[in-house]
């Protein structure tokens, strides 16, 4: 059986989601079981109902209940929806625990370090404590130093170029 690496895909560009999702399609591709837990992005958009779309193959979740990005959520809201982000981070716990997949990505885990949700320290022991053959993919803008080490593969996303307008 071969070993599951960690995998960080990190920096200020667009793309890193994207990244990971090409990943699952690779790794569903080969038969493998791919649960997808998205963070910080809301409970429902067009996107996540064309990834429902890859079912059972990868399987895609949210915690989160309102329909707006983290960002924009008031204080009350943001103190609401870190019960929600916390239930994915348990989630994401049980699924390492027991393996239920072989490739599992965390998308805009990361984030959650950088909004104090969660603490670096969670990081490192959801990847010291993922099975050996399982894949674990990590995306986020902001690369604590301390992960460096405890990943295979980084792969930093930045802006060479950007418009005026975003489309």
């Amino acid at each position: 059986m071969e070993k599951g690496l960690v995998k960080i895909y990190c920096g200020e560009g667009k793309g890193k989601s994207t990244s990971s999702l090409g990943r699952a399609l690779v790794c569903a591709s080969e038969g493998k079981e791919v649960f997808m837990i998205q963070f910080l992005k809301g409970r429902h958009t067009g996107t996540l109902d064309f990834l429902k779309r890859l079912e059972p193959e990868v399987k895609v979740f949210r915690f989160e209940k309102m329909s707006k990005y983290y960002e924009n959520l008031s204080d009350d809201e943001k103190k609401e929806e870190n019960c929600n982000i916390r239930n994915g981070v348990n989630f994401a716990r049980k699924v390492i625990g027991i393996g239920e997949c072989d490739v599992l990505i965390l998308d805009e885990f990361l984030g959650l370090v950088d909004l104090g949700i969660i603490h670096v320290d969670d990081v490192i022991q959801l990847i010291r404590n993922k099975p050996e053959e399982m894949e674990l993919i990590l995306t986020g803008r902001n690369l604590p130093e301390v992960l460096v080490d405890e990943a295979d593969y980084i792969s930093q996303i930045g802006i060479v170029k950007k418009a005026d307008f975003e489309g």
